[in-house]
């Protein structure tokens, strides 16, 4: 059996999902333990719970285990502290969890979960981690470690001055996460912590694939983004995607039906991911730009959330009337569509008529736009996003950028010039002919005997081998036992 540990968080869960499915392809059991949040905390996590719901429901044959909520008397008020707090003082149950069973093959960790390691180890347990973003990311990350040791000062004053790691393209301090540009925070500290606790793990599982970042599996691989130890072996196994799923209902949803009476490659697809959501004001932005670049759109609008810093909370249906301009559906009945909070969006990206995606750059979205061969404007929100926007658009080239994500706003002139830049001109061309490599080595890496169909195999033989040595290790303790136990009745 294969236990697999996730945190709550949309983007992590499927991810995991999907490798779980991998591995029961293989014939291999698997369990995911997930985390329930303590009562003092229940907010940060409503969002996921459903989800969690949702995906064990839509997955018969994948056994959630649900770990029982630590105690958390005072939570940490940061939200992103209260998860990694949540994440470690869970070890204690996932232990307890690992020992009940009768045999585990694998502790696979999401990067969140690197306190528990020490699980991993008090059960004799193999640990790996599978890393749900890009290997550009992973990259970096393992290096920041090394950064910070060798330099003074925090990233949050350094402004746009790029830094420089192993395998990725320069990357501006001002588009690392917030959560390691001040190293007096208690957040950095603890992200640099975690990090330089992965080469710890047996290995690597990364949801990439080798054509997409070659230069960072490369260096990853050689150990550069590690100066000091080993760097455990990494495996780029994806793109490792969810297929896709329908309205609740069971029906095909509205968008899709509109999408099919649109000529191929006309559409502009604008989704921010599960949380991602911008301002009344930027609405308003988006909204003028749309209408006049002339172009067909089809737009997922979520309502702002009431406090940016409480993205993660469930929000209210959107008032479509309230928030975009006076007219603006009137105006654009016959030219776009606008759906509410959420819509198909792997269905959508693979679909015809779609011809370029607006999005925050989080992995999952990039990798289903990369394996559906569309186009990205690049509009980075929080996280690592604004580093996978720089892999995107300065590494593989797979996007443009909206100038403005870091500013204030983004203003409609803007939104209106790279709409039409990538549907109209040759910039938009050289675009869709890389893209449609991207997709197809996707697709070639996913086939028997692609990168990532071997490298999954790889991992496997590792496994096997892990538990070969774990069993002689066994024997060899009994018959030591035995004949000391020989020795002791003469």
């Amino acid at each position: 059996m294969v236990v697999l540990h996730a945190c709550l968080g949309v983007g992590h869960l499927i991810p995991m999902v999907e490798l779980a499915k991998l591995l029961l392809r293989r014939g291999l059991a698997v369990v995911i333990a997930v985390p329930t949040p303590p009562a003092s905390t229940a907010d940060f996590f409503s969002s996921s719970a459903p989800v969690v719901d949702r995906m064990a429901a839509a997955n018969p044959s994948i056994s959630f285990h649900h770990l029982p909520p630590p105690e958390y008397p005072d939570p940490d008020p940061d939200a992103f502290l209260q998860m990694l707090d949540t994440m470690r003082l869970t070890v204690p149950p996932l232990l307890s969890f690992l020992r009940s069973l009768p045999s585990v093959a694998a502790l696979v960790l999401d990067l969140f979960c690197v306190d528990a390691l020490y699980a991993a180890t008090a059960a004799g347990v193999p640990a790996y981690f599978y890393y749900t973003s890009s290997a550009g990311d992973l990259a970096a990350f393992l290096h920041l470690p090394h950064h910070f040791a060798t330099t003074e000062g925090s990233l949050k004053d350094m402004g746009k001055t790029p830094l420089r790691f192993p395998g990725v393209p320069p990357i501006p301090a001002s588009d690392m996460p917030l959560t390691v540009r001040d190293r007096a925070d208690r957040t950095c500290a603890t992200r640099l912590g975690h990090y330089g606790r992965i080469p710890e793990a047996r290995g690597i599982l990364i949801n990439s694939y080798e054509w997409l970042e070659a230069r960072s599996v490369r260096a990853l691989r050689e150990g550069a983004c590690i100066p000091d130890r080993p760097t455990p072996p990494v495996y780029c196994i994806g793109p490792l995607m969810a297929k896709g799923e329908e309205a609740a209902n069971g029906e095909r949803h509205a968008c899709l039906s509109w999408r099919d009476a649109q000529p191929e490659r006309s559409v502009v697809f604008l989704c921010f991911g599960s949380l991602g959501a911008v301002s009344v004001k930027q609405l308003k932005e988006i909204a003028r730009g749309l209408e006049n670049s002339g172009h067909r759109f089809l737009w997922v609008v979520r309502s702002p959330p009431q406090d940016p810093a409480k993205f993660f909370l469930p929000r209210p249906e959107p008032d479509l009337g309230m928030l975009l301009p006076e007219g603006f559906m009137e105006r654009t009945r016959d030219m776009g569509m606008v759906v509410t909070s959420w819509a198909p969006q792997v269905e959508v990206l693979r679909h015809a008529a779609t011809g370029a995606f607006v999005t925050h750059c989080g992995w999952n979205s990039v990798l289903e736009a990369a394996s559906a061969g569309v186009p990205m404007l690049c509009w980075p929100q929080y996280a690592e996003q604004r580093m996978n926007k720089v892999l995107l658009v300065d590494g593989v080239q797979l996007g443009m950028v909206m100038d403005g994500y870091d500013e204030e706003l983004v203003k409609a002139e803007e939104v209106e010039k790279k709409v039409r830049l990538v549907m109209e001109f040759e910039e938009g061309k050289k675009l869709r002919d890389r893209l449609t490599m991207a997709k197809e080595m996707a697709a070639k890496a996913l086939a028997d005997g692609g990168s990532s169909s071997l490298a999954f195999t790889e991992f496997l033989k590792d496994l096997n081998f892990g538990n070969t040595t774990k069993e002689k290790a066994l024997k060899t303790n009994i018959e030591q036992c035995k004949r000391s136990s020989t020795k002791d009745e003469h």
